[in-house]
């Protein structure tokens, strides 16, 4: 009888350890690049790092699932010495079926930052093939566009009439002026006229003053 209970009890690890192959419809491989990143400050990787590599999935698969995920219910295999592994999740309401791998993705493109920072590594040096990492959402401006694109053709249009009026008050100042220069370059000319007409000596008023005195 006890033989039978502790068979079923290690039956479900064993039926976990099983679905976690390479050709999995819900397996993904892990690679890391500790010395790469860390140089002289890397640490091993060690069955503690993959303890904690499990717990952050399992947190990660909580926050996007709402679903109570364990560490048993990330399983990790086919290891290898350059540290890369493959990994599946399994429900945590059946630990013989494997979670949908879309749902994997999501989980770890939501939770990627904080994963990274667990392990002092990036996306480069922390890489998870087949999800690729996730772009920075882009940072909306205080002012919308349309308001920036507004304010700058109001403000050529403005800058256009006063460059109009400017010019069209300099334009008539510059006629003006050239106005006043005619009308004085006449005046200087009549008075030079009538003066030289003044200083012309009348001879024949002088023959006529002569005649007379005869």
């Amino acid at each position: 009888m006890l033989g039978w209970v502790f068979f079923l009890l290690c039956l479900p690890p064993v039926l976990a350890v099983q679905l976690c192959e390479s050709d999995a419809p819900g397996a993904y491989k892990v690679r890391l690049s500790i010395r790469t990143a860390l140089g002289d400050k890397a640490y091993d990787w060690n069955e503690h790092e993959k303890f904690l590599f499990r717990a952050t999935m399992a947190y990660a698969m909580r926050l996007h699932k709402q679903q109570e995920f364990g560490v048993s219910n990330i399983i990790v295999c086919r290891e290898s010495p350059r540290v890369s592994f493959w990994f599946v999740v399994t429900s945590p309401l059946n630990s013989s079926a494997l979670v949908d791998k879309g749902d994997v993705e999501r989980a770890v493109s939501k939770s990627r930052h904080r994963i990274n920072s667990a392990f002092l590594l990036s996306d480069s040096s922390l890489e998870f093939v087949g999800i690729y990492p996730t772009l920075v959402a882009p940072v909306a401006p205080d002012t919308p566009p349309w308001l920036i694109v507004f304010g700058v053709v109001i403000g050529l249009v403005g800058a256009g009439i006063v460059f109009l009026l400017v010019s069209t008050m300099m334009e008539k100042r510059r006629k003006k002026k050239e106005k006043a220069g005619e009308h004085e370059e006449e005046r200087v000319k009549t008075v030079e006229n009538g003066s030289m007409t003044d200083g012309v000596y009348n001879t024949t008023f002088s023959d006529d003053e002569r005649f007379t005195e005869m």
